[in-house]
């Protein structure tokens, strides 16, 4: 690199030294060499030409990229992460190239003071080991635009920094948790850009003097009821090992269970129940938090369609759309739901599973996906030119769960590898890449690849023998409603219908929902001391009867095991019934809700009174095995299973 690089001041104002910064993380040096500037206006242009890196969400930093390899902050204000981008308002995104000296943002200085953070607009050097050799700045009254620092960049393999020891950051998280109070004093901790933020019971228990001068800890400051302990570029690093000793719950709801590894036993059979024990374990703790919000849209679901059948109200009409909308957005998106849920029990990020889960559920994809049967492998579409089928991932649980253990496997190979000051960018980008492109290549079909085998062995199965088919159908076929499969049932109830206007299929399924909510009401009806595991049973009774039985299975009955197979033996039961009376269902809305289905056109029949038999049995055999065989209360503290889940949606911590 030839010469000398001229910046250019981002802000008109007094122009000071990095070191007369008044933020210690920067004044330090530790995010690189630089300047900064008090500002007496609100206009903010580039220093730099280049192109636009890095956009913070709060609006309060800008990062560039020049021509030349500097990387370029500019940070304005400081602390001002916690404004949550109110006195800011931008004009670049990322990827965007800009000229030195063109308008990037404005800052509103008077309500930055308001709230009690200084003004500093900071310019800094962010590979400043690699690039620089010496900075000149100008101090003094400067105009934004006018040059105020002239870098002399380093000659090929020229160093000018001291490498420094490396930090081990694991250790330094166990000791930054032991001198803020341990474990339990903290409520909840997140980060920022530069800082790892506590939320403490009691600050007065944090001993400041002995983290400040811990290897890797830049400075220690309180502000906005958090203990900000300030580390700089390897802010995520030491997040990480900080959450690692607090334990997955933290630094999201403080509410859930703490996990821990526990080893595989030996042997073959003993090795694959520890593993599927601890998949359904993961299945069931991401769908927890989002099972009052299920059971609420499920109960929603099954009034309208109670409403649609009674005619009262017409399928076609705006009403109708809206509520139906009010009901099944949670379904159609559950990918996005079940990706943050899911992250947060493997250790992935959140915030980029929930965008995975968006990919998956995207407009475009689900047209494309919906145009060939969900059922046959028929190529719909190309990758990079690999012919390939796009499954429909909306309703979908298990394609998260293993996009985020998928992620949770990239992500520190990511870290890993990837410098520190492009990490922020290139790492969630890499990640939803190869994540998405993982599911939507290879897991995606293979599901669908499943579910067409399964289809073809369900229509097989169906012309053996009606009994035989709904005892076998009626008793498996929840399980698999756990990995996505039950897909396979829909193509073949739609094929019934339209060509003989009734399902015998749709039937047995019927039963199956019934089943799930009566074991649930065992639970319910069983409880005494837990009230809150007796407002989920009742939540997940009703929504099962009224045709959706998520809240129930992953709330309650594959939660706790027995429960699950004692309602598959009522399933199993009304399934055989059902087959035996030759019940038919003439509409797809199932469960006791969906009653009207089961009604012939042409005047009530054998159907209807097969219906309300084989929905009765099911419900006395699901209950009584449930209540009898299937579940303790005192189950619930041995198992670790007494939850804080309250009905509803609960809020995460900020990030």
């Amino acid at each position: 690199m030839k010469g000398t690089v001229k910046m250019l001041a981002p802000v008109s104002g007094q122009a000071i030294e990095m070191t007369e910064v008044h933020d210690p993380m920067f004044s330090e040096k530790a995010m690189g060499e630089g300047f900064g500037v008090i500002p007496n206006d609100q206009t903010i242009v580039a220093p730099v030409s280049g192109k636009v890196m890095l956009v913070a969400s709060t609006k309060h930093a800008v990062g560039f990229s020049t021509d030349d390899g500097f990387e370029v902050l500019v940070h304005m204000g400081v602390d001002t992460v916690e404004l949550n981008g109110a006195p800011f308002e931008l004009f670049v995104k990322e990827g965007d190239t800009v000229k030195a000296g063109d308008t990037i943002a404005t800052m509103d200085i008077d309500a930055i003071k308001k709230a009690g953070k200084v003004t500093d607009v900071i310019v800094a050097i962010t590979n400043t080991a690699k690039m620089v050799k010496d900075i000149q700045v100008n101090k003094g009254d400067v105009q934004a635009g006018a040059a105020v620092a002239t870098v002399e960049p380093m000659a090929p393999g020229e160093a000018t920094a001291k490498p420094k020891g490396k930090v081990d950051y694991d250790q330094l998280g166990k000791d930054i948790v032991k001198n803020v109070g341990g474990v339990e004093n903290v409520e909840n901790v997140i980060h920022c850009i530069t800082r790892v933020r506590f939320y403490l019971k009691d600050d007065n228990k944090a001993n400041d003097d002995v983290i400040k001068n811990m290897k890797g800890v830049l400075d220690v400051a309180k502000a906005g009821g958090q203990y900000q302990v300030v580390i700089g570029p390897a802010v995520e690093d030491v997040y990480d090992a900080v959450v690692k000793v607090l334990g997955p719950s933290f630094g999201g709801d403080s509410d859930a269970p703490k996990q821990e590894k526990v080893a595989a036993p030996k042997g073959v059979w003993p090795k694959t129940k520890f593993y599927f024990s601890a998949l359904i374990g993961v299945i069931t703790a991401s769908m927890m938090p989002i099972i009052g919000l299920l059971a609420a849209s499920g109960i929603l679901k099954g009034l309208l369609a109670l409403i649609v059948s009674a005619k009262w109200l017409s399928a076609t009409s705006s009403t109708y759309m809206i509520i139906n909308a009010m009901g099944d957005s949670v379904f159609y998106f559950l990918p996005i739901l079940v990706g943050f849920t899911a992250a947060k029990r493997l250790g992935a990020n959140q915030i980029i599973m929930g965008v995975i889960g968006g990919v998956l559920a995207y407009p475009t994809l689900v047209q494309v996906a919906t145009k060939t049967s969900s059922t046959a492998m028929n190529i719909n579409s190309n990758f990079f030119g690999i012919p390939i089928h796009i499954a429909n991932y909306t309703y979908s649980i298990f394609p998260m769960i293993a996009a985020a253990w998928i992620a949770a496997k990239i992500e520190p190979w990511l870290k890993k590898h990837i410098v520190m000051s492009l990490r922020m960018i290139l790492s969630p980008l890499l990640e939803v890449f190869i994540v998405s492109a993982i599911i939507i290549v290879v897991v995606g079909p293979i599901i669908t690849l499943l579910s067409s085998y399964l289809a073809a062995g369900i229509v097989a199965l169906l012309k053996i023998s009606p009994a035989i088919s709904g005892l076998i159908i009626g008793g498996l076929y929840q399980c698999l409603v756990i990995f996505g499969l039950h897909w396979a049932v829909i193509p073949v109830v739609a094929s019934q219908i339209a060509t003989t206007g009734h399902s015998a299929l749709n039937a047995i399924v019927s039963a199956t929902m019934v089943a799930q909510g009566a074991a649930a009401m065992a639970v319910f009806v069983k409880t005494k001391k837990n009230i809150d595991m007796k407002q989920i049973a009742g939540a997940a009774t009703l929504s099962a009867f009224a045709g959706v039985t998520e809240p129930a299975m992953y709330g309650i009955n594959l939660k706790y095991g027995r429960i699950f197979w004692t309602a598959n033996i009522g399933s199993a039961v009304g399934g055989l019934i059902t087959g035996l009376l030759h019940v038919d269902m003439w509409g797809f809305a199932g469960s006791l809700i969906g009653f009207a289905s089961f009604i012939n056109p042409k005047g009530i029949d054998g159907s209807f009174t097969g219906y309300l038999i084989a929905s009765a049995a099911t419900i006395i055999v699901a209950f009584t095995c449930t209540y009898l065989f299937g579940f303790k209360e005192e189950d619930l503290e041995s198992s670790h299973a007494v939850e804080k889940v309250r009905l509803g949606s609960r809020e995460p911590a900020a990030n």
